[in-house]
């Protein structure tokens, strides 16, 4: 029974950790040829990459056929029901279970098949990077190294954000490039005190009222709101993979008062510095 419980393949695998990766390759007859069946799901998030074959998951009446390059998003709670699709000989997947870090959950948000199963599948074009961020992943978990779960980690983080782009550069026009341009001229200034939208405009040669138009036309937000997001993104970011205090994390993004930057932190996401930093060391 405890060797059992050892294979993440198999019944019984408590999945105990932050992250857990592998391939699990299914063959008609085969060992694993069985039905995992979690009605109650699991703690964490599974991501499940359909390598090689056919697989069939079902939930409560419905089911869905995974052909290779199709990912699929289980959250915690979620029905877990599936296997070998029986049209097919093989169902070669990859998977990877996390507990995800406390700023991932937007990012954790998909299209469902049924119920909360998220799916994405790649344009042919960026098939192959999600493919090689996969292994990478599984690569980086199954190492020995002292590192090894952190770097799965970071890789894990990497793709879900290659996801987010690809999904929003599907869906959004070209930027104008003068836009695109302030943008990043902000992104470059975050931690200037004295910010103006005079000298973004100069900047990019035009006057501040023509570019408040295009921000909001192109962005659907005012220059000011935007510069904000970016601010307090870029703080959690520092929050929650650096050590750096928060008085430094303020300056760092452009504000020099640590009570200001505390009341306009916790107004945007619900929590203080301090309390966003000790809930990703917790998650």
């Amino acid at each position: 029974m405890a060797e059992m419980q050892n294979d993440p393949l198999l019944p019984g695998y408590s999945f105990n950790a932050h992250l857990v990766a592998g391939l699990t390759p299914i063959e008609a007859g085969g060992y694993l040829d069985f039905f995992i069946d979690r009605p109650l799901g699991m703690k964490g998030f599974i991501l499940n990459l359909t390598v090689r074959g056919e697989g069939v998951v079902k939930n409560q009446g419905q089911q869905f056929i995974c052909k290779p390059g199709d990912i699929l998003l289980f959250p915690p709670g979620e029905i877990h029901h599936y296997g070998r699709s029986p049209g097919a000989q093989e169902w070669y997947h990859q998977w990877v279970y996390f507990r995800p870090r406390a700023y991932w959950h937007e990012w954790l948000n998909w299209p469902a098949i049924f119920a909360h199963t998220g799916f994405f599948r790649p344009e042919e074009t960026q098939a192959a990077q999600f493919a090689g961020l996969f292994q990478q992943i599984i690569d980086a978990a199954q190492g020995q190294g002292r590192y090894s779960e952190l770097l799965a980690i970071n890789l894990l983080e990497q793709m879900l954000l290659r996801r987010v782009e690809a999904i929003s550069e599907s869906l959004k026009a070209p930027l104008d490039h003068r836009v695109r341009d302030a943008c990043q001229y902000i992104s470059d200034h975050l931690a200037d005190s004295n910010f103006d939208i005079a000298g973004v405009a100069q900047h990019v040669c035009l006057s501040p009222s023509r570019l408040s138009h295009l921000f909001r036309q192109q962005l659907g937000v005012s220059v000011l709101s935007w510069r904000e997001d970016q601010r307090i993104s870029q703080a959690k970011l520092l929050l929650s993979t650096t050590r750096m205090p928060v008085a430094s994390v303020g300056r760092n993004v452009g504000f020099e008062d640590q009570l200001y930057f505390s009341r306009v932190f916790k107004k945007c996401t619900g929590a203080s510095p301090s309390e966003f930093r000790a809930g990703c060391e917790q998650a």
